[in-house]
């Protein structure tokens, strides 16, 4: 993951300041054809790209509307990928919409993938895997399991939990490109796994018990320091 920062500290809703205890991660993508990070991240940075229309997300209402999220994961000018974190991960994002269909913001970390025209395989594969290894980033921040109830959402998921408002990203650009949620999902998992270090663990055989009980409760102390596969023999 080729994680920067550029905070959005113009935006309404960073000067907001308003802080969630985050409980998931909501995935959207941005349904427009510009890959490139610096239509949404801004000002420049020396690797983002000058944005001649001055039409980033990092100021009061970009676009005239009040919408903010916690990164964008996109092409820099150099044509490489990158993630943006744009807000603290613990503010409160404008991403889910407004009212009671934009309680999500409550709860989740939201990120957009920029989009292209959708049919671009390798664009879709690199901002893919980028996306997995932020999520699985940020779940071993805040300790999330990916495959738990709720927890990593796309947009359109959380519109059917009645938490967002109705649009279809990124099922939409996934579903062309052969993956799903569940394919996001335990693929985040894998990265989560493939990260952690082995664990030895060691059989271990202790002594006769002449009653069950005795035997039951030493096997219990066994398996609570760790031990999955410790024999007690009664006779």
């Amino acid at each position: 993951m080729n994680l920067r920062k550029l905070i959005f500290t113009n935006n309404a809703c960073y000067k907001a300041g308003k802080t969630i205890t985050p409980k998931g991660i909501m995935v959207h993508s941005t349904g427009a054809n510009n890959p490139n990070l610096k239509r949404y991240v801004g000002p420049d940075d020396g690797v983002l790209g000058y944005n001649q229309n001055n039409n980033h997300w990092n100021q009061n209402t970009p676009d005239g509307q009040q919408v903010c999220v916690h990164g964008f994961i996109g092409k820099l000018a150099s044509g490489s990928i990158a993630t943006y974190q744009t807000l603290p991960w613990n503010y409160r994002g404008w991403h889910c919409g407004k009212g009671a269909k934009g309680s999500g913001n409550d709860t989740h970390i939201s990120f957009e993938i920029c989009e292209d025209g959708l049919v671009d395989a390798a664009y879709f594969n690199a901002v893919y895997k980028e996306a997995v290894e932020l999520c699985a980033y940020l779940c071993k921040e805040y300790s999330f399991d990916p495959l738990s109830d709720g927890v990593i959402i796309g947009h359109y998921e959380g519109y059917k939990r009645g938490i967002a408002s109705n649009h279809s990203d990124p099922s939409n650009w996934f579903q062309k490109q052969g993956k799903n949620m569940d394919d996001f999902r335990s693929e985040v998992k894998k990265s989560l796994l493939a990260g952690e270090p082995s664990k030895i663990l060691y059989r271990v055989q202790i002594g006769a018990f002449s009653i069950k009980e005795n035997a039951d409760a030493a096997l219990a102390k066994v398996k609570a320091a760790g031990f999955t596969d410790a024999f007690i023999k009664t006779e």
